[in-house]
């Protein structure tokens, strides 16, 4: 138990440069809070007591910002950033050294039965208010760039934006987990694009224009 709570704050320092020491972070930081309480109701949950993991859990979502059913099933060095309004579902998973910063959902799509939230690899970030909803899996390595929709499986290595999520791959070259100014935007480059043929048109029609206006005045000189 010790080693998971020493892991759990450990991964703090490792995610928050606002960290200063383990008093504070052991005391105020609200998503370790809610992830030590997730750890107690789970342990209810998986003994059937599901009355008391509820109980808990609602508590911790009370005090925290952060809802986190139960049923959940988290793995070691979770970091939740300025965790309010978070949410996770029962049937989900997740791996380790996770990051999640405010507003995000990990939810279903509806009242389907079993296996109904996402499960989510380890080293991935999910960035301020994304939604990943439904049964699938975001791969190890991956990035969710902030308030995109993600409703279909997200591969390894991969980066994620939109709304819906657009997949958008970077040579393979693994970017700085926590660079959020770095993520790209597929809307902004399709304008870029738009605005680079605008540009090659007007040069083209300035060129054209000034042909036919050298032609002209070959042709007044010859009159």
């Amino acid at each position: 138990m010790w080693k998971t709570i020493k892991s759990d704050i450990s991964a703090v320092f490792d995610n928050d440069p606002a960290a200063r020491n383990w008093f504070e972070v052991a005391f105020t930081y609200s998503g370790l809070h809610a992830i030590w309480a997730h750890r107690i109701g789970h342990w209810f949950y998986k003994r059937r007591v599901f009355t008391i993991a509820r109980i808990i859990s609602q508590w911790s979502r009370f005090m925290t910002g952060i809802e986190i059913h139960p049923g959940a099933v988290i793995g070691k060095r979770l970091f939740i950033d300025h965790g309010m309004g978070v949410v996770i579902g029962e049937t989900c998973e997740i791996g380790d050294d996770v990051i999640l910063y405010q507003g995000v959902t990990l939810g279903g799509t509806g009242k389907e039965k079993g296996k109904r939230h996402p499960t989510i690899g380890n080293n991935v970030v999910i960035g301020s208010g994304a939604k990943i909803l439904g049964s699938f899996t975001v791969g190890e390595n991956s990035r969710v760039g902030s308030n995109a929709v993600v409703i279909q499986e997200v591969p390894s290595n991969s980066t994620v934006v939109c709304i819906p999520g657009k997949l958008v791959k970077r040579d393979g070259v693994r970017v700085n987990r926590l660079d959020h100014a770095s993520l790209p935007d597929p809307v902004i480059d399709i304008f870029e694009e738009l605005q680079q043929q605008i540009n090659e048109l007007k040069a083209q029609l300035e060129q054209e224009r000034q042909k036919n206006g050298g032609v002209r005045e070959h042709d007044a000189q010859s009159v």
